[in-house]
């Protein structure tokens, strides 16, 4: 079988559409492409957000992974439950979550969980409440290296750091920073800006060490610049996309090899006109925050060009006299996978070793218990 047809189902008639299918030789293939670029494997702490799986969790875990990332109290409970090691909530908690945060070391007692803060007032709450409950508080200070989204400038950490140092009940880990603006598809350009935040972050653990004489953790970056910070600082690395890889990424970022794993599956189900074919690849099936044209590629009909889209239906121009009929698959390669994955409840994970698994999207709910 030719490369370019690795996606082909064996039986696609039993498959539902649209659906989500995960192609686990990939996945593994691409766990180990990962764990394979870096100096130190224990420097990996992959993000969970992209996949929102228990299954592709275990399939790192199994790979020796102990470290993650998450964005939700919900994926963090997922990494729990999956036995993950240690497990840092890349989000500062307020309100009703920090008693959900305070609840989740509760529950799984042998996972150690951390959390970001950029606020004293809300590190003192957390540690508040965690000292109710028998805990200490983890915490990682979360730098703004740029992207003004979360975090505080540079020159506000060690302030901060000294007071938070001095808060019983409450440890500080390290720092976190987050760089998603740095997303060029230029190597050299994302190498030159990606170690601006290098020397800021190492400037910041030396001064902190110099305080306390604790060398602090450093967590950075995603996946654009993870090819940067694994030969070119000590950092913990956070990529999540890897896992499953999509078309925006393949197409930007070529000096990764990562294997597309993730797949929409579609049908046709009318012929409007004598050019136009409709699939049941909605906004509810395929990330849409995009451009028309940068949603989705079909792998075995790449000449079909989008037209419109809306809830249910994208609707396609297959040109004058094309063959194509109601009911033919069409195996979609989504540009943005993230999103996408999170549109659905459950993914069939496909193998050449194994029987066809229904694997849940486990962590698509904001709340799973707790």
């Amino acid at each position: 079988m030719l490369e370019k047809q690795w996606y082909l189902l064996d039986d696609p008639a039993s498959v539902e559409s649209p659906g989500l299918v995960f192609y686990t030789d990939r996945i593994k293939a691409n766990i180990k492409q990962l764990i394979s670029m870096i100096d130190d494997q224990n420097r990996l702490r992959p993000h969970v957000k992209t996949h929102k799986s228990a299954g592709v969790c275990k399939l790192m875990i199994d790979a020796g992974v102990a470290k993650f990332k998450c964005a939700t109290i919900a994926e963090a409970e997922m990494l729990g439950r999956c036995g993950a090691a240690d497990v840092l909530l890349a989000y500062q908690p307020v309100g009703p979550n920090i008693a959900r945060f305070t609840a989740l070391q509760k529950a799984y007692p042998l996972t150690q969980f951390s959390c970001l803060v950029d606020d004293e007032k809300i590190a003192l709450e957390l540690t508040s409440v965690s000292q109710s409950n028998g805990l200490t508080a983890e915490v990682f200070i979360d730098v703004n290296a740029g992207m003004d989204r979360t975090g505080i400038l540079p020159e506000k950490v060690l302030d901060l750091y000294i007071k938070l140092d001095q808060v019983k009940g409450l440890s500080v880990k390290g720092l976190h920073a987050y760089d998603g603006h740095i997303h060029e598809s230029d190597f050299g350009i994302r190498t030159e800006k990606a170690k601006l935040i290098i020397e800021v972050l190492n400037g910041l653990a030396s001064a902190i060490q110099k305080q306390s004489e604790y060398q602090p953790v450093i967590v950075a970056g995603g996946t654009p610049t993870f090819t940067i910070y694994n030969t070119e600082s000590t950092f913990d690395c956070s990529p999540g996309t890897f896992a499953l890889w999509d078309k925006g990424y393949q197409d930007a970022f070529e000096e990764q090899q990562f294997s597309t794993a993730a797949l929409v599956i579609s049908r046709i189900v009318s012929l409007p006109e004598s050019n136009l074919i409709c699939c049941d690849l909605g906004h509810k099936a395929v990330a849409a925050e995009k451009p028309l044209d940068k949603r989705v590629v079909f792998l075995n009909a790449p000449e079909l060009i989008p037209v419109s889209q809306s809830e249910e239906h994208l609707v396609l121009n297959a040109g004058e006299n094309h063959q194509y009929q109601i009911g033919d698959v069409l195996y979609g390669l989504p540009y943005h996978i993230c999103p996408t994955v999170a549109l659905y409840e459950n993914a069939l994970a496909v193998s050449t070793e194994n029987t066809n698994q229904i694997w849940d999207i486990t962590s698509r709910k904001r709340k799973i218990t707790i």
